[in-house]
């Protein structure tokens, strides 16, 4: 049975107060997660020694999570990833959203939910404790339509299974796309860059783009390219290869289709680390995948235990709609109807091999 327990985390600059919630299941296992942008502050499991190690990149307190600009285990929203020139047409009325990357509008603009203090509650089920987030983000929010009520459920359970349940409603006609921006390591946040690390991910194809990581409208084939991971491959392999995707982004940062199509619980990627023997099973309803190699930490950044961060120290798996979806009609559409209820689920399932 898992077992939740708070404690002060820190407080905003306005002073409200910032809990810290951590997981333990019966294995000893832990995730910690805190109220400020329902971010994910550490997972800790045990490589094939039965040594524990934290795997997810983090601070040590609220005011790296208020400082910071990488979106450390951020819940993102209202609409997650990029859109170009921060505009979109919805029943013919068009909205202009702030440009926070460039001339582009990323992760939910300059307060996203990524900065929100969220309304948490511990519940119990069968299996345990499990932690409710909720925020309300009112209609004209970042100039987004509508009143959006978003709840996220976090569960971990005794079989080292990290679920996140993504529920939300508007009044209004909207766009929503939700992920969770944690960076892993799984040799550990304090080991250094995951260029060694195997990677597999279940799709054939994705979505190209142009030098500002905004889609062309082009889905290609992975044949042939960096981008081919349908079987595992060392991330660190063809990371610096001469191909025009990855020197647009300075490595990975790119949006992969997944076979399975939307709304299914199935596959979306692998992750395994030979030096610790630590595999990671992704599983998700979301159409695509975000894979990104961590190109932008730039060295700068303190992180736990004063470990100072640098490029590739850890990569994230963004379960997503496809960056401008909402601008490109024929692909899985991230418009969400008055009424209707936004319904997703991502599992990150940790063992060793």
């Amino acid at each position: 049975m898992v077992k939740i327990v708070s404690g002060l985390f820190g407080e905003t600059s306005k002073g409200l107060p910032v809990e810290l919630y951590t997981f333990t299941n019966d294995r000893g296992c832990e995730v910690s997660v805190c109220s400020y942008g329902a971010s994910i502050v550490a997972i800790k499991v045990p490589d094939r020694y039965g040594n524990m190690s934290d795997i997810v990149l983090g601070y040590e307190d609220t005011s790296g999570y208020i400082s910071g600009k990488n979106f450390f285990g951020a819940a993102i929203g209202r609409c997650g990833n990029r859109i170009g020139k921060g505009r979109f047409t919805l029943n013919g009325e068009k909205y202009q959203l702030s440009c926070n990357d460039g001339n582009n509008h990323l992760h939910g603009g300059f307060n996203g939910f990524s900065t929100k203090v969220w309304k948490c509650a511990v519940k119990k089920n069968n299996y345990g404790d499990y932690l409710e987030l909720c925020y309300i983000s009112h209609d004209g929010d970042e100039n987004y339509p509508g009143r959006l009520e978003t709840t996220l459920t976090y569960s971990f359970n005794d079989e080292n299974e990290l679920s996140i349940h993504y529920k939300a409603l508007s009044d209004k006609d909207t766009i929503c796309n939700l992920t969770n921006h944690s960076y892993f390591n799984l040799s550990g946040h304090d080991f250094g860059d995951i260029l060694e690390h195997q990677l597999k991910i279940y799709a054939d194809a994705f979505t190209e783009t142009d030098s500002e990581s905004i889609p062309t409208g082009k889905i290609l084939d992975v044949e042939s390219t960096p981008l081919d991971f349908r079987n595992f491959h060392v991330v660190g392999d063809r990371i610096n290869s001469d191909y025009y995707e990855l020197k647009y982004a300075g490595g990975y940062d790119h949006n992969l289709i997944l076979n399975k199509g939307n709304k299914i619980l199935g596959l979306c990627a692998e992750m395994y680390d030979k030096k610790s023997g630590r595999h990671m099973t992704c599983i998700t309803t979301s159409p695509c995948v975000q894979f990104y190699s961590g190109n932008y930490i730039d060295g700068s950044v303190k992180g736990k235990n004063g470990f100072t961060y640098k490029k590739r120290y850890g990569l994230c798996l963004e379960t997503q709609f496809a960056p401008d979806a909402v601008n490109n009609p024929e692909w899985d559409s991230p418009i969400l109807k008055a009424g209707d209820i936004y319904d997703g689920t991502t599992i990150y399932k940790f063992d060793v091999i």
